[in-house]
């Protein structure tokens, strides 16, 4: 019960044995009960009755002593109901008297049970006291074991959790994908386990406070004593606690888990980059190990191919490294706890995805050069080679007659606007607009067929004119002569051969030279003619060789 200043009530009924219950026993006891109300009712001070009605002055005077040596709470009064038998109840009187000041505590003697009721109201006080009480013994055990149990699995509970906590901040994250997965296996199991634990404990509680609760609705006019009250509060106290405690831990386990998660992502992205950049650098040394010229048209187109090929086979790449790179946007984006780690990853993969693409693009453009130049190359030859075989082919004995010459005339000029039908002096612009690109090979290749094409463009000239002058001179026949091959220098056989500027001499000018001759052999004489035909066979063959040069 409770005084009516709301002070705690601790009785000592009668008991014979009082005496001999071990000082450790009743410190514990003591301690226990003083424990129980809340601190703002055991601030107050507690009130004890001590019945001593059927024991002797000795008994009062020892349970005095025990309790004023080692009660732990804020003693308020003693209240003692003195022995009943008229002799001990003199020795009491006397006995309080002489030591009412040794035991330093209020004592208020009381020989009846009416005055106990002018301290303590009846409904504080069971009926051994004359009071309205209920008090069942073994119901109070049975709550305040059950309380105690329960307060124990709140602390063991809150100890496990506190320990898991400690072990969750001390864990140093793992630098691989499967170890971050067992781990973050592991510790979700364990927060799983220890979430059932946490229901238990809250079941417990739950079915405590309503066994308590329900004592109330035995009866409508029983009310829950001082005790029970206490107990239902202590109750909820625990539940409030496990709850502040459940809380707490749940929110350091989402910090947790979004780690764990977030360091799982980040192992990902690094193990996913790695594979990339592997293979974005194997396509960059396969890029640079493919060259960027070559020495004739087919070497450049199968280079072409090469390298579109190559571009093919790096789409794929470069499409998984742009959507890594915008997946570390994304963790970037979503407060990633290694931002400073993804990051640099993000722009290194976009930097050589463009360093690819740009060197890709590169040697394209230097290859489709190239190839632009091999082709202009390769016309001038052609048409160097066509323009030779003309020259040779033209029949010395047809020119003598006006007709044959001019003939001969208009197939030269036939041949020479060809040039510019088939764009064979294009390679002059080429070489000047590409020559800041082309490597040291292909600009001698296009030096030399310039220099050849210059060397025959020479030769058609001076055919040209050869071939007006006699057009020219209808007076008297003309007997061309050809060269002969000993005026034709020899020439060293080279992998691209051009005519040189020193070469021989063009046919135009020996027929021009013939043309001006004032003795010519007389056409009618047979060794002369015979002498004719074998210096026009002559001529054919120089050409021939030069040709074939």
């Amino acid at each position: 019960g409770r005084g009516k200043d709301g002070a705690p009530i601790i009785t000592f009924p009668e008991y014979s044995g009082f005496s001999e219950v071990p000082e450790e026993d009743f410190l514990n006891v003591v301690t226990y009960l003083t424990s129980i109300p809340s601190l703002d009712a055991a601030s107050i001070g507690f009130i004890i009755i001590i019945d001593r009605r059927k024991d002797k002055w000795s008994s009062v005077k020892a349970s005095l002593s025990r309790i004023a040596g080692a009660f732990p709470g804020n003693l308020q009064l003693v209240l003692v109901l003195r022995p009943s038998r008229f002799f001990q109840r003199t020795i009491a009187d006397i006995g309080i008297k002489l030591h009412k000041d040794d035991f330093k505590m209020k004592i208020v003697m009381l020989n009846s049970l009416s005055d106990l009721h002018g301290y303590v109201d009846k409904s504080q006080l069971t009926q051994e006291f004359g009071g309205s009480l209920e008090y069942s013994h073994s119901q109070w055990i049975h709550h305040r074991t059950a309380i105690e149990n329960f307060a124990l699995t709140v602390k063991t509970t809150a100890q496990l959790l506190q320990r898991f906590g400690m072990e969750l901040a001390e864990t140093e994250l793992p630098n691989d994908v499967q170890s971050t997965k067992d781990l973050f296996t592991a510790h979700t199991d364990k927060h799983n386990n220890l979430k059932d634990e946490l229901k238990l404990a809250l079941r417990q509680g739950s079915t405590l406070f309503t066994c308590i609760k329900d004592q109330a609705a035995k009866s409508e006019n029983h009310k829950l004593n001082p005790d029970e009250m206490e107990n239902q509060t202590t109750v909820e106290r625990l539940l409030a606690q496990l709850d502040e405690t459940e809380n707490a831990f749940e929110q350091f386990w989402s910090t947790h888990h979004l780690k764990l998660e977030q360091c799982l992502q980040l192992r990902h992205f690094e193990q996913d980059f790695r594979e990339v950049k592997v293979s974005l650098d194997t396509l960059m040394d396969s890029l640079k190990g493919l060259s960027d010229t070559g020495d004739c048209v087919a070497r450049v187109e199968h280079l072409l191919k090469e390298l579109k090929a190559l571009e093919e086979k790096a789409q794929s790449t470069l499409e998984k490294a742009q959507l890594h790179a915008m997946h570390g946007d994304q963790l970037i984006q979503s407060n990633h706890y290694a931002v400073d780690s993804i990051r640099p990853k993000c722009v290194e993969l976009r930097r050589v995805c463009d360093d690819f693409s740009n060197e890709a693009r590169k040697k394209s453009d230097v290859l489709s050069k190239a190839l632009h130049i091999h082709m202009g190359i390769e016309k001038v030859n052609q048409w160097c080679e066509s323009g030779i075989f003309l020259l040779a082919s033209q029949a010395v004995d047809k020119c003598q007659s006006q007709e044959g010459a001019e003939s001969a005339l208009t197939d030269i000029e036939h041949f020479l606007e060809s040039a510019e039908k088939n764009h064979v002096t294009e390679l002059r612009n080429l070489h000047k607009q590409y020559e800041v690109v082309l490597s040291e090979d292909i600009k001698g290749n296009i030096l030399k067929a310039l220099k050849r094409l210059e060397d025959v463009q020479e030769m058609f000239e001076k055919r040209h004119v050869s071939l007006k002058r006699l057009s020219a001179k209808q007076t008297r026949p003309i007997q061309p002569v050809a060269p002969r091959p000993e005026s034709s220098p020899k020439r060293p056989t080279q992998k691209n051969p051009t005519r040189t500027s020193g070469g021989q001499q063009p046919l135009a000018r020996k027929l021009s030279d013939n043309s001006n001759s004032n003795k010519q052999p007389s056409e009618s004489d047979p060794n002369n003619k015979k002498k004719n035909i074998r210096k026009t066979k002559g001529g054919i063959k120089v050409l021939l060789l030069s040709l074939h040069h």
